[in-house]
């Protein structure tokens, strides 16, 4: 029985004490892949480095988040997209995160939807999955996404926290997963009945890490070994052992990532 941490942030400053201990941590609870969405440009080499620390369990994707899209995005999707198609790195087996945040400040939405689009553009013509990053913006991202969808194109809605209706919309997208997180786990979250009806083949599982660790180490830095937690919620949700959770969400991620 093995899951896989579908993103994570392993690389940033947070775990620079001590990465090597929560990749065992994680290693020991049957956590055994870690999915790395890059942030900015700022933050490759250090995403590089950790694949390189540890190439048997990592897969690293390449995006600018929309938190990172400023009136500079375009000199920024230039570094993100030459590191897409030379592949320096080797094996970016996603474009990610990209998406909409209108949580913390609206001023450019307009820069972080055409930069949405463009990385899409990206995806399409590379035939990678994309992870998107959605928060205060679910209109929006459904009205860019329904301008460029494309049947072919696949990936995940990740740390979703949105209602039913959202889900449903989600769902319409045919090869795109939901990303359940920590969130799952919160007393009063109400996730915990949007998640319920949603078919188990259309999850995937994640933490976020270091962000918005699970109860019962809410506050607290989160990392990969919490993803069981997380399992754990969701398996008593849907009624299913562990076991035939890991099965079929490893599936799952296989699906979205080509693996």
């Amino acid at each position: 029985m093995v899951f896989s941490d579908t993103h994570c942030h392993i690389y940033t400053e947070q775990f620079d004490q001590d990465r090597p201990e929560i990749m065992s941590r994680a290693i020991d609870m049957n956590v055994r892949r870690f999915f790395l969405p890059n942030i900015d440009s700022s933050y490759i080499q250090r995403l590089q480095q950790a694949v390189q620390e540890f190439p048997q369990y990592t897969y690293p994707m390449m995006g600018l988040h929309p938190c990172s899209v400023n009136q500079d995005y375009e000199k920024e999707l230039e570094i993100i997209e030459n590191q897409l198609f030379t592949n320096e790195s080797g094996n970016y087996i996603g474009v990610g995160e990209i998406g909409l945040d209108l949580y913390w400040d609206k001023t450019f939405l307009k820069e972080q939807i055409d930069a949405f689009k463009i990385q899409v553009g990206w995806a399409i013509k590379l035939d990678l999955p994309i992870v998107i990053h959605v928060r205060d913006a679910f209109d929006e991202i459904f009205d860019a996404m329904d301008a460029i969808y494309q049947p072919e194109l696949k990936g995940i809605f990740h740390c979703f926290t949105g209602d039913k209706s959202q889900a449903e919309k989600i769902l319409e997208y045919e090869n795109f997963k939901l990303g359940i997180g920590g969130v799952l786990t919160f007393k009063n979250s109400g996730l915990d009945e949007v998640v319920s009806p949603v078919p188990l083949d259309r999850i995937v599982l994640e933490t976020d890490s270091p962000y918005l660790a699970p109860h019962p180490n809410r506050g607290k830095r989160n990392e990969p070994s919490y993803l069981m937690f997380v399992a754990e919620k969701l398996a008593k949700i849907k009624g299913v052992s562990l076991e035939k959770l890991s099965e079929i969400t490893e599936q799952n991620t296989n699906e979205v990532f080509g693996l």
